[in-house]
C-alpha cells in the first residue's frame, strides 16, 4: 500500500483508554509507512505515556479551525472517528469540498466480543445532512474472530516479547524481586478489592503487588489505609508507565488485572492469566459484554466466577486464584487470535479496497 495521509480524531473520556488505543494505532501506522495526524482534545497523557512521541505521527489540538486555516493543511486520505467522535463541521467541510477527492471515513468503533460485531463491521452509513451530505461513513469494528477489525499488534510484537528479559526490566525499574509471585493491577474500584487484598495477604505464597499509577493506587490505599502489616503482601507503587513499559509489565507479571479495552488486548499478547475490570454503564450493558469476552477465551468456571465477583455483578465470595487453569485459557487465546490478521493491517486493507469502489 502506498504511503497516505491519515487523520485519526480522539475526545478523551478516558485518558489511558481513549488515547491510548488511538496511539497505537497511529505509531502503528507510522511504522509501516503512513503519515498521521492524531487531532485530540486532550494530549496530556502522551508526555507519559509516549514520552518519545513516533516519527511519522503529528499530534494536533482538538479545535475550531478556520476555513482559511484549514485550506493550508494537506487534505487526509483516510479520516478516522475514533470511538464515534462528532468532527466539528468546518473539518468536515475542509474534506468534503466539491470538487476535491473525497477521504475514506471511517468510524473505529469500541471493541467487543459480542455477535453484533461481526454483524455491522464494514457497513457503510450515508451521511445525509450537513456540509458531509452525499459522502458515506464505514464502521470498522475490532474484535476477535476472522469476520471483524483483528486486534491492533505491531509487526514486531512477537519478537520483542521473545527477547524481553524480565530480571533486567524488573531490576531497570527498581522494583525489588526475589521470586515471589508479581502480580500487576491496574482498575477503577472493583467492589471485590478489599477481598483480594485479604486473599493476597493471608495466603501462604508470597506476592507483590505492582499497583498502576492513578485510580488504582488510591483504590487500595482506600481499602488498606494505616494498616501496616500485609502479612504476605508486599505492595509496590508504580509510576506512570510509557506504552511500551506497560507492555513489559504485563510481560513480567504471573497474573494482570486490566481494565478498559487497550489494556485488555495487551494483556491478551502478554498470553498470562488475566482478570478484566471492565468500564460499569448505567444500563448493566456492560454485563452482555463481559460474559460474551468470557466466552471467546473460553474462561474456566473459576476464571467466570471471578470476573462475575470482581465487577460486582454477583454477591459472592471471591474464588481463589488459579493461575494454572487461567494460564493455559490465555495461552489458548493469545495462540488463536495470532492467527488472525491485525488491526491496523486490515484497516489499510479496508481502505485500500473502499477507496477502489
Amino acid at each position: 500500500m502506498n504511503s497516505l495521509r491519515w487523520d485519526i480524531f480522539c475526545k478523551v473520556i478516558d485518558n489511558h483508554g481513549d488515547i491510548g488505543v488511538c496511539w497505537r494505532l497511529c505509531a502503528d501506522l507510522a511504522a509501516r509507512g503512513q503519515q498521521v495526524r492524531l487531532c485530540v482534545d486532550n494530549a496530556s497523557a502522551l508526555a507519559w505515556m509516549a514520552p518519545q512521541g513516533c516519527a511519522g505521527v503529528q499530534v494536533l489540538p482538538w479545535s475550531t479551525a478556520t476555513p482559511a486555516q484549514l485550506q493550508q493543511m494537506p487534505r487526509a486520505d483516510v479520516v478516522i472517528e475514533a470511538f464515534g467522535c462528532e468532527l466539528e463541521l468546518a473539518w468536515v467541510a475542509h474534506f468534503a469540498e466539491p470538487g476535491q477527492r473525497a477521504p475514506v471515513w471511517i468510524n473505529l468503533e469500541y471493541l467487543s466480543a459480542e455477535t453484533y460485531v461481526e454483524r455491522c463491521h464494514g457497513l457503510p452509513s450515508p451521511v445525509l445532512h450537513g456540509p458531509g451530505k452525499g459522502l458515506t461513513k464505514h464502521f470498522f469494528y475490532p474484535g476477535f474472530t476472522a469476520a471483524t477489525g483483528g486486534l491492533l499488534r505491531e509487526v514486531d510484537l512477537e519478537q520483542r516479547q521473545c527477547a524481553f528479559d524480565r530480571q533486567a526490566w524488573l531490576a531497570q525499574q527498581g522494583i525489588g524481586f526475589s521470586g515471589e509471585r508479581l502480580i500487576s493491577l491496574f482498575c477503577y474500584e472493583p467492589p471485590a478489592l478489599g477481598a483480594l487484598l485479604e486473599q493476597l495477604m493471608a495466603g501462604p505464597q508470597p506476592t507483590r503487588l505492582l499497583v498502576a499509577a492513578g485510580r488504582a493506587q488510591a483504590a487500595v490505599h482506600a481499602v488498606l489505609q494505616q494498616r501496616s502489616d500485609t502479612g504476605s503482601l508486599s505492595l509496590t507503587w508504580l509510576d506512570p508507565l510509557s506504552q511500551r513499559d506497560y507492555d513489559h509489565l504485563l510481560w513480567a507479571c504471573d497474573l494482570n488485572f486490566v481494565r478498559g479495552e487497550d489494556s485488555l488486548v495487551r494483556a491478551l499478547w502478554a498470553g498470562k492469566p488475566l482478570v478484566w475490570n471492565i468500564y460499569a454503564q448505567a444500563d448493566d450493558a456492560h454485563a452482555s459484554k463481559l460474559e460474551a469476552f468470557l466466552e471467546m477465551l473460553p474462561a474456566p468456571a473459576s476464571l467466570r466466577q471471578f470476573h462475575r465477583v470482581w465487577n460486582g455483578l454477583i454477591l459472592s465470595p471471591l474464588p481463589a486464584l488459579d493461575l494454572e487453569s487461567w494460564g493455559e485459557s490465555a495461552l489458548a487465546a493469545r495462540a488463536r487470535l495470532l492467527q488472525q490478521a491485525d488491526l491496523t493491517r486490515q484497516l489499510m486493507r479496508f481502505v485500500e479496497k473502499t477507496a477502489k469502489i
